[in-house]
């Protein structure tokens, strides 16, 4: 009866970690839960990204289409840094004002971090426009109305990424996400194709006004539910500010986020410098195809910074230990899988770009090692950022960074883009290491895929 029975103890078993990971109460279930939302948000963003640029490019023309990714590259780069960090900090600060009962300073910072993030980005805003009408001179003139509607899109933009850290913070991952990620990408699909069926001139001019006004709209929309959503969670009463310590604490992480930011494009930046723009876009095709990767660890991101805060607010090292350990596994064998599946198919999917692509086939194998790397530690900077030790963080970031930049000097002329992946992977590594040493030393976690938990 027990060699008969044992075949269906597996199923069963099977089916109640199912029903765990879907239904359960668990902080393990919850956090997988959560990153998976994140996760097929961010692969349905990419998927309509990709989508709205393929569109615009028929419709605008190659000119206008140029005017238009260069003008919206520069929303993108200043936008990410524009909130000073405060759309990270958000997940350290507030869960640390929840568990320590200051509900002043909790209401203080929903409401006034959005505020003063909306006036620092407008001064910004103003002073670029400034900045745009000076320089106009030495301005292609089809470039210069663009980017006054590109200013005129940051403060938006910034408040949208302020209230998505909000969100995240109380695990409303869909509220901080879905405006951005695909209602934004939606209504900008939507606003361009209805300029063509109206049969007017979609130049870079119409396709930045559209883009602004879904993002003005989106983050409207966000801010509403936000602020329904918050009147239910938060108890009403009076407010403090501590604008002083929110920037102490999230000027490191606007620094962190930096150069990220710059370890991100250095390559292909460099690549840009040394090789034909044949080359550049191959491996950008390159890269974009190895970009579900890197979902994946930053759907454990932003899952996991508010309870790494929270767990190292209440001194609970344990808890916080074993969390850490559940998030980086998840970052590493998902992230394994997926590079093994990508690499798999990498051919056919370069081949989709056009046949000469596939020329970056073997470039593939090369960043993939970094990414692979960078895995092994999980969201481990997200675990600095909460705990204090964003300097140390943005350290690491700014060394890398630099090795990036050297080594693409020293390799991009000669290897090309062979010379770009295995600087960006060398670069991943050093950084893998630092973070991991920091940890250690500060912490006292052995944040490893391998190692043990604490």
């Amino acid at each position: 009866m027990q060699a008969e029975s044992a075949p269906e103890a597996k199923p069963a078993g099977l089916i109640a970690r199912l029903r765990e990971v879907l239904v359960g109460t668990s902080e393990a279930a919850v956090t997988k839960r959560l990153a998976g939302t994140v996760f097929l948000i961010r692969v349905l963003s990419a998927g309509l990204a990709y989508f709205s640029q393929v569109l615009l490019a028929r419709w605008m023309g190659g000119s206008d289409y140029g005017v238009y990714v260069y003008v919206w590259t520069w929303v993108l780069l200043l936008g990410s840094v524009l909130d000073f960090g405060i759309a990270v900090s958000a997940q350290k600060l507030i869960p640390e004002y929840r568990t320590g009962g200051q509900l002043a300073l909790l209401r203080g910072f929903l409401s006034g971090s959005r505020w003063m993030v909306f006036g620092a980005s407008t001064a910004v805003a103003l002073l670029l426009a400034g900045l745009v009408t000076i320089l106009s001179p030495w301005i292609d003139a089809d470039t210069i109305i663009p980017l006054y509607i590109g200013c005129l899109t940051l403060p938006a933009f910034v408040v949208a990424n302020t209230q998505d850290g909000v969100a995240r913070s109380y695990d409303w991952m869909r509220l901080g996400l879905m405006p951005q990620f695909i209602v934004r990408q939606g209504l900008i699909i939507g606003f361009t194709a209805g300029a063509v069926v109206l049969g007017l001139q979609l130049g870079a001019t119409a396709a930045m006004i559209a883009s602004t006004a879904a993002v003005w709209i989106a983050m409207i929309g966000q801010m509403l539910v936000l602020n329904r959503s918050l009147r239910n969670a938060v108890t009403p009463g009076p407010k403090a500010y501590d604008v002083r310590n929110w920037l102490k604490v999230s000027l490191p992480i606007m620094m962190v986020e930096g150069f990220y930011l710059l370890l991100s494009y250095t390559d292909v930046l460099v690549l840009q410098q040394f090789r034909s723009s044949e080359e550049v876009g191959v491996y950008f095709a390159v890269v974009k195809t190895l970009a579900l990767v890197s979902f994946i660890h930053y759907a454990m991101s932003a899952t996991t910074a508010h309870r790494f805060s929270e767990y190292h607010a209440t001194g609970d090292t344990e808890r916080l230990s074993e969390y850490i350990a559940h998030a980086i596994k998840w970052t590493f064998w998902p992230s394994v899988a997926a590079t093994a599946a990508l690499l798999a198919v990498g051919k056919p999917l370069l081949w989709l770009f056009g046949p000469q692509f596939t020329g970056g086939y073997g470039i593939m194998f090369v960043a993939a090692i970094g990414l692979i790397a960078r895995s092994a530690i999980g969201p481990v900077e997200r675990l600095l950022n909460m705990s204090g030790n964003q300097n140390m963080c943005a350290l690491a970031y700014a060394l890398a960074f630099l090795m990036n930049l050297a080594l693409c000097v020293v390799l991009v002329p000669r290897y090309g883009g062979y010379g770009a992946a295995a600087a960006t992977s060398t670069a991943l590594i050093f950084e893998t290491v630092l973070l991991f040493w920091i940890t250690k030393r500060r912490l006292g976690f052995h944040v490893f895929a391998f190692g043990k938990k604490g």
